[in-house]
């Protein structure tokens, strides 16, 4: 499949002598990619756009453009003759070859890097563009799949921890952790699961794709770890196809620093529930939150946890 690479410049308009002075520009280059048609099989049109925001003119441009892995782009390198003045962009066009679609979801990342020399001087920059296929589950309460919360009558269907313990309920309620119950934490107002005692109640993370709104400055979670280890990269995907990711971490429900990963410990309840009935009394098993940044001018649609059955989520929220 050869294909010659498609370039344009588009000048910005200028200011007319009446207008007041333009503000000064951004200091980063902007880099943008179009929507990908995933109906395949067939060849899809990407259009990758470089927006030179810096205080020079851009020289060398150079775009490349990836697709899933595998998945054939060309061409390899579209470059830019001549340079772009401050505020001139320029567009790349490039030609993908989408396989026939699959069932079930799925997300499918586009990333393109522009390599200059002047503009803002930083020599690339990136730019992303993400498509799904099929749908996220519609909350998180549709990934339930651990019970982490028994009663102290029948603890037997707990296993928060693979070893079959569990939160005991009527510990959860004496610090105000009853079904329904809003927590607030780190600025964000998190509903406690309603589901009962005995049932599937949290969230054993494994990269499910979770539908969520909102606008703020970060996504809150409340959770708790199981093992020392319990960390991992939350996706956030916006309603105009782009996405940004944060690591955050809990520590063990118990005897991990409260703090560890920069977590925030928001309750403890005082013993557990083990197979054979309540036990452990005196000591602390902990809920967490935590939380990683969002663009705050754009609109989540959906977040991916992460790829670690350690991490356990209770309920996320945005916080403004």
């Amino acid at each position: 499949m050869a294909v010659a690479a498609s370039l344009a410049l588009v000048a910005a308009p200028a200011a007319s002598a009446a207008e007041p002075p333009a503000d000064p520009p951004a200091t980063r280059t902007e880099v943008s990619v179009s929507p990908v048609d995933l109906d395949g099989p067939a060849i899809s049109t990407v259009t990758v756009s470089v927006r030179n925001a810096g205080p020079q003119r851009m020289r060398s441009l150079k775009v490349t453009l990836a697709g899933p892995v595998g998945w054939a782009v060309q061409p390899s390198v579209a470059s830019v003759s001549g340079s772009l003045g401050v505020g001139d962009s320029a567009r790349a066009e490039f030609r993908i070859r989408v396989p026939e679609k699959r069932p079930g979801f799925v997300v499918r990342t586009f990333t393109a890097t522009a390599t200059y020399s002047g503009g803002d001087g930083a020599g690339s920059a990136t730019g992303t563009r993400s498509e799904v296929v099929g749908s996220p589950l519609p909350d998180l309460a549709a990934a339930y799949n651990n019970v982490g919360v028994t009663d102290e009558n029948d603890t037997a269907p707990g296993d928060y921890d693979g070893d079959g313990n569990s939160f005991s309920a009527q510990k959860l309620a004496d610090v105000g952790l009853t079904p329904g119950a809003t927590v607030r934490a780190l600025g964000a107002d998190l509903t406690w699961p309603e589901a009962q005692p005995g049932t599937p109640g949290n969230v054993s993370s494994a990269g499910q794709a979770i539908t969520l709104s909102g606008q703020g400055s970060r996504l809150v979670f409340l959770g708790s770890g199981v093992g020392s280890a319990a960390t991992g990269t939350a996706t956030v995907h916006y309603t105009d196809g782009t996405s940004s990711r944060g690591q955050f971490g809990f520590p063990n429900w118990s005897f991990d620093p409260a703090d560890r990963h920069g977590a925030t410990l928001v309750a403890s309840a005082d013993g557990r529930n083990r197979p054979d009935g309540y036990g452990n009394a005196g000591i602390a098993y902990r809920i967490f939150a935590h939380s990683v940044p969002l663009d705050a001018s754009k609109q989540v649609a959906f977040v991916v946890l992460p790829s670690n059955g350690n991490v356990h989520v209770f309920a996320m929220a945005v916080a403004p």
